[in-house]
């Protein structure tokens, strides 16, 4: 087992690129995060370790040199697309990071996990990771495992996430160009500021594979128009009803009894449009999710990266295994040993 202190390794990787930074174990020290625009290929065989790793290796080597060690304890690794994608990076990684840094234990998390972990840390509860999409995972920490609840993408769910509120707010201003009931001409305006003649539109959209982020990209347009127009106002009203029935569907089994309330944190970018989504949220918790506390996230989940390998070296991870979810990998080696 590693000492209380030795050093451990957070990556959480995205869309958006990898980001990587160290931690002591025992949460006494962090580094700061070294970040990568550069996302992991995702090909063939699901996420390509050999691109992640291009990315992850040299900035742990530099956070390393700075922190002082030549060795880690453990790492954890959170990923977008983990749990579908995830098995390049499940069977190379172990070895690769064990040859690397003498990592002897690796978490390989979903990033649903890693965003949870970064909220609650190893307390039960809830979480919703809402930004271009939106997934919600809940535990008791009792031993039935991991309750998760949408997360199917763009064109089969995400509702309630960023995507969905900009393809609503879309159709809303295509129904105005139309004449159409339930058309929006404010939003027509903003999505013409955006995007251009929303004739062009179709063609704009449809080609691109970037899709659900280009969809995302005029949600805040909707949540700056709903103070004055009642379509866009409905818009976030839906999505927030959305937000709360996944969030009811996994939460832990005494909160579904009604024996308690729940600890559910939100947490990703789609939750800095503020009031425009939160107040609705507030509303219409009473009816949908009447056991939800809400408390505010500790943390992003990089920093969930880190409480998991810290807690996965030090033996105090309670989080659920799952093939899927969160793989545990653990290889001791006595000459390693700190």
């Amino acid at each position: 087992m590693a000492a209380s202190g030795g050093w451990v390794l957070g990556v959480d990787s995205g869309g958006s690129g990898v980001r990587v930074a160290l931690a002591r174990a025992d949460g006494t020290a962090r580094s700061a995060p070294a970040s990568s625009k550069r996302p992991a290929v995702v090909g063939e065989r699901g996420i390509d370790a050999g691109s992640l790793l291009d990315e992850v290796l040299p900035a742990a080597r530099e956070l390393m040199r700075a922190a002082g060690t030549e060795t880690l304890a453990a790492a954890a690794v959170g990923a977008a697309g983990m749990a579908t994608l995830g098995d390049d990076l499940r069977a190379a990684l172990p070895g690769a990071l064990r040859e690397a840094f003498g990592v002897r234990s690796l978490a390989l998390a979903a990033d649903a996990v890693t965003a949870y972990a970064g909220a609650l840390g190893m307390r039960p509860g809830v979480v919703v990771a809402a930004g271009t999409g939106m997934i919600a995972l809940g535990t008791g920490l009792d031993g039935s495992g991991w309750r998760r609840a949408d997360g199917w993408g763009h064109l089969l769910g995400d509702a309630g996430g960023g995507a969905w509120i900009g393809r609503a707010g879309l159709e809303a201003a295509l129904r105005a160009h139309d004449g159409r009931a339930g058309g929006s001409a404010a939003l027509l305006e903003r999505a013409e500021a955006l995007f251009g003649p929303v004739d062009d539109l179709p063609a704009q959209l449809y080609p691109r594979p970037d899709r659900p982020a280009v969809l995302a990209s005029f949600a805040p347009a909707v949540a700056r128009c709903a103070a004055a127009d009642p379509v866009a106002a409905d818009i976030l009203r839906q999505a927030a009803r959305h937000i709360l029935e996944t969030a009811a569907a996994v939460r832990p089994t005494a909160g579904a009894a009604g024996t308690g309330s729940c600890r559910t944190a939100l947490t990703g970018g789609l939750f800095t449009m503020g009031e425009p989504l939160l107040g609705p949220l507030r509303e219409l918790a009473p009816e949908v999710f009447p056991e939800a506390e809400f408390v505010p996230a500790d943390g992003d989940p990089l920093l969930g990266a880190l409480r998991i390998a810290g807690a996965l070296a030090s033996g105090a991870l309670s989080l659920p295994e799952d093939p899927a979810l969160l793989h545990i990998r653990m290889h001791v080696h006595p000459h390693n040993q700190m």
